[in-house]
């Protein structure tokens, strides 16, 4: 993937890099009733709803307001070479003008400059050559704009290529690309729609990192650009890695590696990474690398990713249990540590409840509110459900690669503690509640605030058919807790925090209902099993086909994203509720 024009620049999707040169060409709009430029433009921040992406840059399409106008992007690349159909749907009373930008970027040697109606750019041996039709505006001073760029009036569509001998091609290229492409969105029929939602939303997040020389694919680029570049956060990579692997392997690898390898000194995926070296060196995240591992393998009908990525995820896997544990429980948590670049995120909320709500990844969840943390242990004083369904489930997965990869002592260990730690679970069972209660170890009463980490232990094959059944019925499909017309808010409908609708204080969140279904798919539980795969696709869809939208999380009254700061716009773990159908269609053949 690193040998080919894309929108690798995380600043801008409407900048196209070739790599592994750095030499980009950056779109952007010179506007007369103000006279203001734009240079960048990212989904979710600014006026642009989001079309077709391929994952390797021979076809992208975008719609892109600003001001007075609306102009359709389209752009292909072919033989190696790159193109650009910018159509004008609506202008200004004086038309606006596009401007074409070259650079080399990332600090690679080389440099751009104008000759008279195209842009030189150069790095290295690579010498490309920019040129555009339309009517060129040749002594069009724009003073935010410091590299060498030419600026086209937008009366009229522009074709833009770096083969100046096919410019006039360019609208035939682009045609050839976007049939080939749309040809790959048709093989998933019935499920061609939420795929597209869920496959261009990773896509246009997909970006170059030039500090580690790897593909990643960030939460978002709003996110990453207000971050230094990128940030990685721990199970939100893994996911992005399950919704790459529908049709891309080397995408769905890169991330689980690129995650796996910012793990710390001590032996934990950090609860996030940054570009500058810094990451949360006191809490970890869910563990659900080695589920994605083994997902990952399965689909590949491979080994060399769990080969690779084995010794961490065990080291990691022994983390829990060695720094969150306590009396045989396994509890959320933040360590104490110095400070090494001065951010505040190195102090605030480290060891104290708030940074062990934190590596819960739930930050702000009524079920920690009245929780006690202990700066001794440096543990939320709760032993956790869904923690240890999840880190159940985790030594499962982790035990079978290790059979497939000839590790059998470290299988035998991981079963070990499975078994451990699955009779602790066991014991969380309320059978006046008909669920796995959270038990709060300072006074060893059990708590009642629910939420879908409370179906978990399914994931884990913990539960009963019989338990599994209570689950469900009681609860799931329970109007006052989880049932509705969308579902699953984060905390339960009757708790007194879901009025707020604020972040994980009862809004939706897509890995929810994901880990809901890896749970229910283990079980008979066919009904619900269709219903969670229905209402995620319909709630997912809601805001592609009104915004093209795939929210950070939902309102759980309305099913809307949008209505809340606190939700970014386009965020790939939103594409989750589209994953649930997919793998469900595959998993009932």
């Amino acid at each position: 993937m690193k040998k080919s024009w894309n929108t690798w620049n995380v600043r801008s999707v409407l900048s196209h890099v070739r790599l592994p040169e750095g030499i980009a060409i950056s779109l952007g709009i010179k506007e007369y009733s103000t006279g203001q430029c734009m240079r960048e433009m990212l989904v979710g921040r600014d006026d642009v709803i989001p079309g077709a992406h391929a994952y390797d840059g021979s076809y992208t399409c975008l719609t892109v307001g600003w001001h007075k106008l609306k102009m359709r992007v389209e752009t292909a690349v072919e033989d190696g070479e790159w193109y650009a159909l910018v159509t004008p749907l609506a202008t200004g009373i004086k038309p606006e003008a596009l401007t074409i930008e070259g650079a080399v970027l990332w600090s690679r040697p080389g440099f751009a400059q104008r000759v008279e109606d195209a842009l030189i750019i150069q790095s290295g041996e690579t010498t490309v050559t920019v040129r555009a039709s339309g009517t060129h505006q040749e002594d069009e001073p724009v003073t935010e704009i410091a590299s060498p760029h030419l600026v086209v009036f937008l009366d009229q569509p522009v074709s833009i290529s770096t083969n100046p001998a096919k410019l006039d091609e360019t609208e035939s290229v682009i045609e050839r690309q976007k049939a080939a492409f749309l040809v790959t969105r048709q093989e998933h029929g019935e499920k061609q729609e939420v795929y597209e939602a869920m496959q261009g939303c990773l896509a246009w997040d997909t970006v170059y990192d030039p500090f580690n020389d790897r593909i990643i694919s960030p939460v978002s680029r709003v996110w990453s650009s207000g971050c230094g570049g990128w940030v990685l956060f721990d199970w939100d990579t893994y996911f992005g890695s399950w919704i790459a692997s529908v049709d891309n392997k080397e995408l769905a690898y890169g991330n689980a590696i690129a995650i796996t390898e910012e793990a710390t000194e001590q032996g934990f995926i950090p609860n996030f990474a940054l570009p500058t070296g810094f990451k949360s060196s006191d809490r970890s995240q869910p563990p659900v690398g080695s589920i994605t591992v083994q997902a990952l393998c399965d689909r590949f009908d491979e080994t060399v990713l769990a080969r690779q990525l084995f010794d961490a995820l065990l080291k990691w896997n022994r983390w829990w249990a060695e720094k969150r544990d306590k009396d045989g429980y396994l509890c959320w948590g933040s360590d104490p540590y110095e400070p090494v670049v001065g951010n505040e995120w190195e102090t605030k909320g480290v060891n104290e409840r708030y940074g062990g709500s934190l590596e819960s990844g739930l930050d702000n969840s009524p079920m920690y509110d009245d929780v006690p943390f202990d700066q001794e242990s440096h543990l939320l004083l709760m032993a956790d459900v869904g923690l240890m369904a999840l880190y159940i489930a985790d030594c499962n997965a982790l035990a079978d690669l290790a059979e497939r990869i000839d590790r059998s002592a470290e299988a035998a260990e991981l079963q070990k503690r499975a078994d451990r730690y699955a009779e602790k679970l066991r014991g969380m069972w309320c059978e006046k509640t008909g669920l796995f209660l959270n038990k709060n170890l300072a006074t060893g009463e059990y708590s009642e605030r629910l939420s879908p980490t409370h179906f978990y232990p399914l994931i884990a094959r913990v539960a009963t058919q019989e338990q599994a059944e209570r689950m469900i019925n009681e609860h799931f499909f329970n109007p006052e807790e989880f049932w509705g017309d969308w579902i699953l808010p984060s905390i339960a409908r009757n708790d007194p925090a879901y009025p707020d609708q604020d972040y994980w204080r009862g809004r939706i969140w897509a890995p929810m209902n994901f880990l809901v279904y890896l749970g229910i798919r283990n079980y008979d539980l066919e009904k619900a099993r269709t219903a969670l795969v229905e209402k995620s696709e319909a709630l997912l869809l809601k805001e592609w086909r009104e915004h093209g939208h795939v929210h950070e999380n939902y309102c759980a009254d309305s099913g809307q994203g949008c209505n809340s700061k606190k939700s970014d716009r386009f965020y790939h773990w939103g594409g989750l509720l589209g994953l649930i159908g997919i793998l469900d269609k595959d998993w009932k053949q």
